[in-house]
């Protein structure tokens, strides 16, 4: 069995291992019980070492791909029964999630890092660091504002992106969205007015609906929300609050320009509205931005954030920033739902802000994410994808064909086990649309490259397929 390995790419052997057995197994068809050809062998065809394919077919084991039969190795593992999947998640419902997504898919266009790009002994020296000096309290809830210990590390983040507060101004949260939840739930009422950027986040949009909320879209330029759209909105609503991605916007790329940042906060003081300002993606950036948190706003800027995007998913630690009159009110409302958040996993990322290990953590992904961004760009400026905008860093391009053609496109993501994040997951709408999110930490997968190539315009699907060994 030829792998197909490429030892100049990127993505780990071991990862591409995993890739190429599980793309096999789908378009092969091969049947459950098949089983596959011996560690020791396939090895050696590849070039490779045993430990390397043993811990890759130790991962498909855990995917549920393969399983091991006693005197037989490793075989095809018989399959979940699982409902028909689409080219893209959530089409049919209007939204959709990657979490549950088919074994062995490549998700170009998720929200979040790669598993192998994580630095898993960082995270359990914090676990051993913290059940070593703090057993007394660790499993106990912990304060309605959040752990102390972590506030404090915030207070001197936040000072150093110029950010002025205090801890009684910061809140912990079961991630930005939770935060955002208990900000809708506060401030808004059914029947109430806001403005979102288009394309934006899902969720976002999602939640406001569920709270009976009116959405006034606004375009979202390559330096923030379009300023005379906004101004036309603001001649005849009256908007309570302005949801805004600053830095490094989901799912464009784009980061906020000072001169957007100023007339922003004048909008907001002139027709009293509040702006809630999320910025899970900020400590991505490389060189000098913009945030309105860090502008003088009088209190009409709230601040959000988390870890979820630059840690892991898994570690749903959150804070917001806002007065302390509003924080007293989002506490009651944290307290009442979900008696506080986790003194675990709040205790871990203070051990890691507190190390300085999160730090140089960021400071390697900043670097790993801007040679994947400048690789991707390049390689969709050759096959004459259009760009909507150039981004100074972060993970996301919002991208499409030089010549849409959407059967195409579903049927060569389908053939290459491609999922995709199409225009209509960031529309409040669902309004469908030729543009794709593009994670690039995923894009230097083969399969993602050979789509890229496939929707070329000098290409066809079949030619780019036979080519790459799809």
């Amino acid at each position: 069995m030829d792998l197909g390995i490429d030892r100049q790419a990127l993505v780990p052997v071991v990862q591409q291992i995993v890739s190429a057995v599980a793309h096999w197994i789908r378009k092969e068809g091969v049947s459950p019980g098949t089983r596959l050809p011996s560690i020791r062998q396939l090895a050696l065809d590849n070039l490779l070492s045993q430990s390397s394919v043993i811990e890759a077919f130790e991962r498909l084991v855990a995917q549920g791909l393969l399983a091991t039969r006693h005197g037989s190795g490793f075989v095809v593992a018989q399959p979940a029964v699982t409902h028909e999947r689409h080219w893209y998640e959530g089409a049919e419902q209007g939204w959709g999630s990657f979490t549950d997504s088919p074994i062995g898919e490549l998700k170009l266009g998720c929200g979040w890092l790669p598993d192998d790009w994580r630095e898993s002994d960082d995270i359990s020296y914090a676990i051993r660091e913290i059940s070593r000096t703090d057993t007394g309290a660790l499993f106990n809830y912990s304060t309605p504002l959040g752990l102390p210990v972590l506030r404090e590390q915030l207070l001197k983040r936040l000072t150093q992106i110029h950010v002025t507060t205090s801890l009684d101004c910061i809140l912990t949260t079961h991630g930005a969205s939770h935060a955002q939840d208990l900000l809708i739930r506060t401030l808004l009422k059914a029947g109430d007015e806001v403005v979102v950027e288009t394309p934006g986040y899902g969720n976002l949009y999602r939640q406001l609906a569920f709270q009976g909320v009116t959405l006034l879209e606004v375009p979202r330029a390559s330096g923030g929300p379009d300023l005379p759209a906004l101004e036309g909105l603001l001649q005849t609503h009256r908007p309570k609050c302005l949801f805004i991605n600053s830095l490094y916007h989901n799912p464009t790329g784009t980061s906020l320009c000072r001169t957007v940042a100023q007339r922003l906060l004048e909008l907001a003081r002139e027709r009293d509205f509040l702006i809630i300002e999320e910025d899970v993606y900020g400590d991505l950036q490389h060189a000098s931005c913009t945030r309105l948190s860090a502008l003088d706003h009088d209190d009409r800027v709230i601040y959000v954030s988390s870890f979820s995007k630059t840690l892991s998913s898994a570690l749903r630690v959150g804070y917001l920033c806002a007065s302390a009159t509003l924080i007293e009110q989002l506490a009651h409302l944290k307290t009442l739902t979900g008696l506080g958040t986790s003194r675990f996993a709040e205790a871990m990322v203070a051990t890691l802000l507190s190390n300085g290990t999160y730090r140089k953590w960021v400071q390697r992904l900043r670097k790993h994410l801007s040679a994947q961004m400048a690789a991707t760009l390049q390689v969709l400026e050759d096959e004459e994808w259009q760009v909507f905008a150039v981004p100074a860093g972060g993970m996301f391009l919002w991208a499409r064909p030089g010549i849409p053609d959407p059967l195409r496109l579903q049927a060569c993501a389908r053939r290459l086990g491609v999922l995709l994040s199409p225009g209509a997951l960031f529309s409040p709408t669902a309004e469908r649309s030729d543009w794709l999110r593009i994670n690039v930490a995923y894009a230097a997968d083969q399969r993602a490259l050979a789509l890229f190539r496939a929707m070329g315009p000098t290409r066809s699907t079949s030619t780019i397929l036979k080519t790459t060994g799809m």
